[in-house]
């Protein structure tokens, strides 16, 4: 110690902040261990919670990574698939550090999704998807790093991460698309798996697997709230046509989002752990804007965290630790005059009922409020459906009546311009008329003019013939003259005579000369007349030209006229086609909805019975008579749209309803080759509905023989229906099957518990000291179970004719368990499993008193009689009111079986030390070669009895798989 040196010393020792950082990670290991432990159970909330607080702690996701990669993620596919979801809930609720650290192990992600997608089935197929969902998330915040990991954000923060810029947008809302579209495709997968595995929600394994819905869920409705306001946005922005691939996407991942959603809510496991948003009827409606004032947020809520854990009060009621070790104390002070330990276990048994009534007080609170809750929302839902669904149709109304309204006022509009064109030729006629009878007084007077023209002629001849007569007088007289000049040797007569001549002549030249200016005046007159004549021709073709004029713009008119009622009746045909190409598409979609529906793994577990499907019939039968009869007059006369409209919707509509019932029908067959071909049908079916109504929809001549081949088609299904009917004779004694097993059990009961008495009497006469208080304390254990489940029993049966009295109506109890024979061969099967129980229960006791048996087997009897009344109370409670009083009472009676199981389970464990104890090896006086060779002894024999215990969890197995496929086949 001397030779230490002093620095080496403080070396060594370990500071406050070492030893806690040591505390945290040794804490952070343990939980992460624990998180993601091989057995196929569902991840612990506390575990998870316990690695979310150490990211905040270390603020960071670094000592997360460290511990987490140590795990064997490619040795163990349950080790794997619940670090899919413990990273997933890291990433959502962590430090927001987590994020950035975890980019650095993206390529150990990709390592693990390949490696886990060679195993094709399944857990290997759901790592491979859950892997590249995580993969997407981590992308998706790596490029909008501003948006945390739970996604959630205010309408302002999402306003400043888009930028307020279009192309933001429209990027992001694909990289949510993406993001959504592998969600839906891990609950797709998942539902599958579950089915494929016949497990359910309320198993272990089945929850392993639902489990990570839960952070899928969450993510998916703020995605869906954030495209729906985006989409707003960006329809606001840019045209329809340019979003038309975005709407599609939406609408599809709508359908999709909805049916998870449903399916969810009628998951018993979903229940108390979430609840889940309801979305509208139809997707919002981006072209119309008005519609985001009505948009509704999904709101996902998970219920508080219970002070009590409820695994903790179960394992409380069969941990006995505290019990053996008080009746231990016991026996060291018997005779020290201490506390009873009677009085202890009442106070402990007390405490413990008080726990549990706590516990259970707290869950029927926590479950009333989210049923008030969920009632409240779905309430609110509606009533925004309802105004959505009035707005929209009063703002189809307004649409309507604006378009009428601009129509009357197209036609008012013409009419005017008829009645204005008619008003205008009338006008032009009127003016024509006094045209015509203007031009019909010039051309008389142009008549008068020519006929005096004529005269002016004839007197213009007369004076021309009496002007050449009088030129050729003067000639004459001329050359008289010229003769008497000549011959101046005439008579003075014929001077005379040639100066009366010059006289005659100068009264010629002046008739002459008045007959001349007179013709000119005639000639000017003329003129005037013709020019007069060709201004009343130029007006009179102008007239003319006009009323041409106005003759080519009436025809115009009359031809726009005739063009518009052309146009109204061609655009009132092509809305009327276009409406009927538009309810046939709707047809469509609804027959391709119910065949989507049928291939859902989920409607495996609704079922319908054949007397329902075959009163549908008739009804599917006359829709497809009805579109035959339209369809026919259709193409007989086009205008006969509407009959064919309403029939075709009609006839899709049965069809779905009668697709869906035939479907959950099939799932009620006992001969799965048989199920398998009923829904083939059904498939056969909805592949023929479809090509019905693309014939009606191209006016194809096949399209009745078409409709002739579904009516064929749903004939062959009624008849196999008829013959999966027929082969369920037996269920016509399953009502008074029902009560002889009901009966059996209660004797079975009842001569189990009178036995384990005459068994505790006979125990009290023979035997005395510690095998006395042994059997005594096993058989009062074993009397009070028995009690606890006569009790059980009883009110089991008051449920029961609760229920028979609530739904048989005015049939008998017969006809109701017939009427519900599954639900009637689940409580035949419970009924013979308690029987069976009591039976073996008795047997243990017996051999335990009588000194040839174990106390292990008294467990394991006590543990099945459980697990069995467990199984009546869930078959009592599927049909029961939620309110009921005998519900309560049964349930209370149950847990009143589990607390004397989990007393039995205790007695006997404590029997056993007490027995080992007084069977304790003396070892005093054994040699070193001796003791040495008894401890080679017992580790050979603790081999030997691990390799039996391995042996008999096989065997258990085996006998199991046996015991289940033997249920199978009696109920088929």
């Amino acid at each position: 110690m001397a030779s230490l040196s002093l620095p080496r010393v403080l070396q060594q020792r370990k500071t406050s902040l070492d030893l806690e950082r040591e505390h945290f990670e040794k804490f952070q290991s343990i939980s992460i261990g624990k998180a993601i432990n091989p057995t196929e159970t569902p991840v612990k909330e506390k575990h998870v919670r316990s690695a979310i607080i150490g990211t905040f702690q270390e603020k960071s996701g670094s000592i997360f990574w460290m511990f987490i990669l140590r795990q064997p993620l490619q040795e163990n596919r349950i080790v794997a698939w619940k670090f899919c979801h413990v990273l997933h809930k890291v990433l959502r609720e962590g430090h927001p550090r987590v994020i950035p650290d975890s980019q650095r192990h993206r390529g150990k992600l990709e390592d693990i999704g390949k490696l886990w997608q060679h195993l094709r089935e399944g857990y290997g197929r759901l790592i491979h998807l859950y892997i590249r969902l995580l993969i997407t998330k981590l992308d998706f915040h790596k490029r909008n790093p501003r948006l945390p990991g739970n996604l959630q954000v205010t309408a302002e923060e999402l306003e400043a991460i888009g930028e307020n810029d279009i192309n933001v947008y429209f990027q992001m809302t694909v990289e949510m698309f993406d993001y959504m579209d592998d969600i839906l495709n891990l609950q797709r997968a998942v539902f599958g798996s579950l089915d494929l595995s016949r497990s359910n929600s309320m198993t272990p394994c089945g929850q392993c697997r639902l489990a990570p819905l839960i952070p899928c869920i969450q993510d998916a409705s703020q995605l869906y709230d954030y495209c729906v306001k985006m989409l707003f946005k960006l329809h606001g922005a840019l045209p329809a046509d340019t979003l038309a691939g975005h709407r599609d996407r939406f609408f599809k991942q709508f359908q999709e989002l909805k049916g998870f959603y449903n399916t969810v809510k009628h998951m018993q496991y979903f229940k108390h752990l979430i609840t889940i948003p309801s979305l509208p009827e139809n997707p919002p409606n981006f072209l119309i804007q008005s519609e985001l004032r009505t948009y509704v947020t999904p709101v996902v809520v998970l219920p508080p965290e219970e002070s009590v854990d409820s695994e903790t009060v179960v394992d409380s009621l069969i941990d006995t630790s505290d019990s053996i070790s008080l009746q231990g104390d016991h026996l060291d002070s018997v005779g020290n005059g201490s506390i009873s330990p009677d009085v202890l276990a009442e106070r402990d048994s007390l405490i413990d009922h008080l726990h549990q009534e706590n516990g259970r007080q707290r869950q029927e609170l926590q479950r009333l409020r989210i049923e008030h809750y969920q009632i409240v929302e779905e309430l609110k839902n509606r009533v925004l459906q309802l105004e959505s669904a009035l707005s929209a149709k009063g703002s189809e109304i307004v649409q309507e009546k604006q378009l009428t309204k601009e129509l009357m006022k197209h036609k008012a509009d013409l009419i005017a311009k008829f009645h204005e064109s008619q008003e205008k030729n009338k006008t032009i006629e009127e003016k024509f008329h006094k045209l015509k009878e203007v031009y019909s007084k010039l051309r008389e007077e142009h008549i008068d003019l020519i006929r005096k023209k004529a005269d002016v002629d004839k007197q213009l001849g007369g004076i021309k013939i009496v002007q050449e007569q009088a030129e050729r007088r003067t000639q004459e007289a001329e050359q008289r003259l010229q003769e008497l000049v000549q011959g101046q040797t005439t008579a003075e007569q014929e001077a005379q005579r040639v100066a009366q001549a010059r006289a005659d002549l100068d009264d010629v030249r002046k008739q002459f000369d008045e007959s001349k200016t007179e013709n000119l005046a005639l000639i000017a007159k003329i003129d005037f007349v013709a020019s007069e004549k060709a201004a009343v021709e130029g007006d009179l073709h102008d007239l003319l030209a006009q009323k041409e004029e106005l003759d080519v713009k009436i025809g115009e008119l009359e031809a726009e006229i005739a063009r518009s009622r052309i146009q109204l009746k061609t655009d009132a045909e092509a809305m009327l086609y276009e409406l009927l190409l538009n309810c046939i598409s709707e047809a469509e979609n609804v027959l391709q909805d119910s065949m989507q529906r049928i291939d859902n793994p989920a409607i495996s577990a609704v079922t319908c019975t054949p007397d329902y499907l075959g009163s549908l019939v008739e009804q599917t039968l006359k829709t497809a008579e009805d579109l035959d009869s339209a369809y026919k007059n259709y193409v007989a006369d086009p205008s006969q749209r509407g009959p064919l409209i309403r029939t075709t919707i009609r006839t899709a509509y049965a069809l779905a309803v009668y697709l869906i019932h035939a479907k959950s029908t099939s799932n009620t067959a006992t001969d799965i080759a048989f199920g398998d071909r009923l829904a083939d049908e059904c498939k056969q079916l909805g592949s023929q509905g479809l090509i019905m109504l693309s014939y009606v929809k191209e006016k194809s001549p096949l399209a009745s023989e078409q409709i002739a081949s579904v009516k064929n088609q749903v004939k062959k299904i009624s008849l196999l229906v008829d013959s999966l009917s027929s082969g369920q004779g037996n269920i016509e004694s399953i009502g008074d099957l029902v009560e002889n097993e009901l009966s059996g059990m209660d004797a079975a009961i009842e001569e189990a518990a009178n036995r384990i008495q005459d068994m505790l009497k006979k125990s009290r006469v023979a035997d005395s000291g510690l095998k006395l208080e042994v059997n005594g304390k096993i058989l009062d254990s074993c009397t009070e179970l028995m009690r606890c489940i006569r009790l059980l029993v009883k009110r089991s049966r008051s449920l029961q004719t609760e229920i028979v009295a609530q739904g048989k109506g005015t049939a008998s109890a017969t006809e109701f368990y017939k009427r519900n024979h599954q639900w009637s061969e689940g409580l035949i099967s419970a009924a013979k499993a308690i029987a069976m129980g009591a039976n073996f229960l008795l047997e243990a006791a017996d051999k335990v008193v009588t000194g040839g048996g174990k106390f292990e087997q008294l467990v394991v009897a006590s543990q099945g009689i459980a697990a069995s009344t467990a199984q009546l109370v869930v078959a009592s409670r599927v049909k029961a009111n939620r309110n009921s009083e005998n519900l309560s009472a049964l349930s209370e009676a149950s847990r009143e079986v589990t607390r004397a199981t989990g007393n039995v389970v205790a007695t006997a464990k404590s029997c056993g030390q007490l027995v080992e104890e007084n069977e304790d090896l003396d070892i005093s006086g054994l040699s070193l070669h001796q003791a040495k060779r008894l401890e080679m002894e017992a580790q050979v024999r603790i081999l030997e009895l691990e390799q039996s215990l391995e042996t008999e969890r096989l065997r258990l197995s085996a006998l199991r798989r046996y015991h289940y496929q033997m249920v199978d086949d009696n109920e088929k």
